[in-house]
């Protein structure tokens, strides 16, 4: 009998995306299925948020091809791949300051899946219970801290009711309770919606802790991929970090 197979949620082929004589990613080829969760590290250039730019059409590849599932969103624009179900969060966080919690996350409801009245309000506070800010709901958001700005991102991404969701270092910033509790969030996320993640983030112990894989770029380029007690010990990976491979190291 026929093996089937799946078609994963999310996927690149061969993306390049120049900058003038820079070459930001070059033929990256990555995919996420259903409910994983797939980290993303490298140091810092080596193009991790141009890649979520890409996926979300901020910014269009030069070559290759993006699929949400078997539909090709290669040049669509940013508001229709939000529609179809690619949500994300930002490494420096954009809230809107002047209003309420729930103003913030009923906005994804609302604009990123299209629900309305009371459907859109249930998502909404579904949304800041998972991340644990219903009690903040009437907060201000300029008015909250960081670490709760960062929670109301990925509840305002949740809201959306996406397929994958990208987060952009949730954890930057935050202190190791802060940190704890993100993880926490972030597992409930894919527990309680099955929404595929792919993490960015350099707390590569967090990406560690939680992913099922992990791909590294460096340069532009994806170097390696695989589960993380496997990137744990590449070579290449280790040498991409510290500059030089580890058997260069003089022994005193």
């Amino acid at each position: 009998m026929a093996r089937t197979v799946k078609t994963p949620v999310f996927r690149m082929e061969n993306v390049t995306k120049r900058f003038g004589g820079l070459n930001a990613l070059t033929e990256v080829n990555l995919s996420v299925e259903e409910s994983q969760i797939m980290g993303l590290i490298g140091p810092n250039g080596a193009g991790k948020t141009t890649l979520f730019n890409v996926a979300t059409s901020i910014y269009k590849p030069d070559r290759g091809d993006i699929y949400l599932g078997e539909i090709k969103i290669t040049g669509k624009s940013p508001h229709h791949i939000c529609h179809l179900g690619i949500s994300r969060t930002f490494q420096l966080v954009k809230t809107f300051l002047s209003m309420t919690a729930f103003q913030n996350v009923l906005v994804g409801a609302i604009y990123g899946h299209g629900l309305r009245g009371k459907g859109a309000h249930l998502e909404a506070l579904d949304a800041l219970t998972l991340v644990g800010l219903e009690d903040k709901k009437e907060m201000i958001t300029a008015h909250m801290t960081l670490s709760d700005r960062r929670l109301l991102e990925v509840a305002r991404a949740l809201a959306s009711k996406p397929l994958i969701t990208l987060l952009d270092e949730p954890m930057a910033g935050l202190n190791p309770s802060e940190i704890t509790n993100m993880l926490q969030v972030i597992g409930r996320a894919r527990k309680e919606r099955s929404v595929a993640i792919l993490w960015v983030e350099h707390k590569v112990d967090a990406i560690f802790r939680l992913c099922d894989r992990v791909a590294v770029l460096d340069y532009g380029r994806k170097i390696v991929e695989g589960k993380p007690e496997e990137i744990a010990q590449d070579n290449k990976v280790i040498e991409a970090y510290l500059g030089r491979p580890p058997s260069s190291s003089k022994k005193c």
